[in-house]
């Protein structure tokens, strides 16, 4: 009777441990399936900027649309809405793109402004106010991940005269960091191509247009393979 008791006890601890063990399993099924659901959707992309975003000075895109390739074959199904437009500053930015985006409703936003500024003469709280307007409208009305790109270092660009040269890139480097601050306060994440291409451009004429100012293909995709990790990783929080 000793014997028998104990072999049912152990019978009834191996029918609870199986038990156990295969709601374990379902649990892990149901949450692999969750994070598969989540990490492999299609998503709504829309892009804000200017003729960078468009691609101004390459044949096959620029780097929206090469980040869009890569994002693609992550999430097939993925939908771009690209809103750059070329010579676009941060106040058009706001008054064409800003709410076509926010109707949109996006998954993920990438916005690089901030060159056209500089180049007609905006002062830094000028364009300070303008950004924390973007920003702060992107967090607020949408649900999107955020993705600023700061100011490209194009001092050493062909078309920029020699003696502008400092002045221009001082300007790019305040304009850069004060971007930063605003979107990192917004809970934005920041590319920084500024340093990526203060230390490449120089050295690399190819990255150039024929323009002497626009990035060229090979410069495009410089910016698209640098960014897309910041992106990937982004999509999939």
């Amino acid at each position: 009777m000793w014997m028998s008791r104990k072999l049912l006890s152990y019978v009834i601890l191996t029918l609870c441990a199986c038990a156990v063990a295969m709601l374990l399993v379902g649990c892990n099924h149901e949450n692999m399936v969750q994070q598969t659901s989540t990490t492999k959707g299609p998503i709504v992309y829309v892009a804000l900027g200017d003729s960078t975003g468009a691609g101004v000075g390459a044949r096959e895109g620029g780097y929206v649309a090469r980040v869009f390739k890569r994002l693609l074959e992550l999430r097939p199904g993925s939908k771009l809405s690209n809103l750059c437009v070329s010579g676009a500053t941060s106040a058009d930015l706001l008054r064409s793109q800003l709410d076509r985006a926010v109707a949109l409703n996006p998954d993920l936003v990438t916005v690089g402004i901030g060159i056209n500024d500089i180049g007609h003469g905006l002062t830094l709280e000028q364009f300070s106010k303008n950004y924390e307007t973007i920003i702060s409208t992107l967090r607020e009305k949408t649900r999107a991940q955020i993705v600023v790109t700061n100011i490209p270092d194009i001092s050493s660009a062909p078309r920029i005269p020699g003696p502008m040269r400092n002045e221009y890139q001082r300007q790019l480097v305040q304009f850069s960091e004060r971007l930063g601050e605003i979107a990192s306060r917004h809970g934005a994440t920041v590319f920084d191509v500024h340093t990526i291409t203060k230390a490449e451009l120089p050295s690399h004429p190819e990255y150039f247009s024929a323009d002497g100012f626009h990035p060229s293909d090979k410069g495009y995709e410089l910016w698209a393979s640098e960014m897309w990790p910041t992106v990937e990783e982004v999509i999939s929080r």
